[in-house]
């Protein structure tokens, strides 16, 4: 008698190669989704104000009010010399007198822009802002508009000399001044900027601008007054012909 096989309805037995070849089959059997997972959730995040400055250090009060007291030191104390030549008195000559104030404002600048850079250094970074190409060519342009300024007008001539009788002949008309009238304060406006920009720092951004402001007033102030100056010169002068003819 010849006794065929008879299938095996028990699915509990599989056979050997079955069950080893079960994980490749059911790995292809899987939907593409297993190989490329849906991504997650993607979360946004808003930027705060305390992301890019810090109006709680001290530092930075202590910078903008450095920044505020320079301009209106200087000119307070140049009016007052002009007007009662009190520093002249003091020193018994008004190249002594200015050469003290220009020794004070300088000394002042040295400590406003440390009083700056400490600043810079408690503030938060910000990479939008940070752009040190662009920092360090302003930098440089505003340096070379500051030296070369004080070369052209020497020391009377960048410290209010005029302010103490010490005036110049004729008006300083080349460079840098047939740039800017103004290249002391556009370029030490450019320095700030440039460093802020070199840091980083949005912070240094904001006390730029504080000096551009201080410096455009200042310049509302000065530049009317310095005109009269050199004004009243030429009338003294024009009066001192007419009497000398007249004898």
């Amino acid at each position: 008698m010849i006794f065929s096989p008879l299938p095996n309805n028990n699915t509990n037995n599989t056979s050997p190669q079955t069950s080893l070849l079960s994980p490749l089959l059911s790995f292809f059997r899987s939907p593409v989704s297993h190989l490329y997972p849906e991504p997650g959730p993607i979360f946004y995040t808003m930027s705060t104000l305390s992301d890019f400055l810090d109006l709680s250090q001290s530092s930075l009060k202590w910078a903008a009010l450095s920044v505020a007291f320079n301009p209106i030191f200087w000119n307070i104390v140049a009016r007052a010399e002009y007007r009662k030549h009190y520093l002249t008195r003091i020193f018994g000559n008004p190249y002594y007198g200015c050469y003290f104030l220009a020794i004070a404002i300088f000394t002042l600048g040295i400590v406003r822009d440390h009083v700056y850079q400490l600043a810079l250094e408690g503030q938060p970074y910000y990479a939008p802002v940070h752009q040190p190409i662009l920092g360090g060519v302003l930098f440089a342009v505003g340096s070379v508009l500051v030296l070369s300024s004080m070369y052209a007008l020497g020391v009377t001539g960048t410290y209010l000399g005029d302010y103490f009788g010490i005036l110049m002949d004729a008006p300083v008309t080349g460079f840098p001044f047939n740039v800017t009238g103004s290249p002391m304060y556009w370029g030490s406006t450019l320095n700030f900027l440039g460093v802020a920009l070199y840091k980083g720092k949005v912070a240094g951004i904001l006390l730029t601008a504080e000096v551009f402001i201080l410096y455009w007033f200042a310049l509302q102030w000065e530049d009317p007054f310095t005109a009269e100056i050199y004004a009243k010169r030429e009338r003294d002068r024009a009066k001192a012909k007419q009497g000398g003819k007249s004898q």
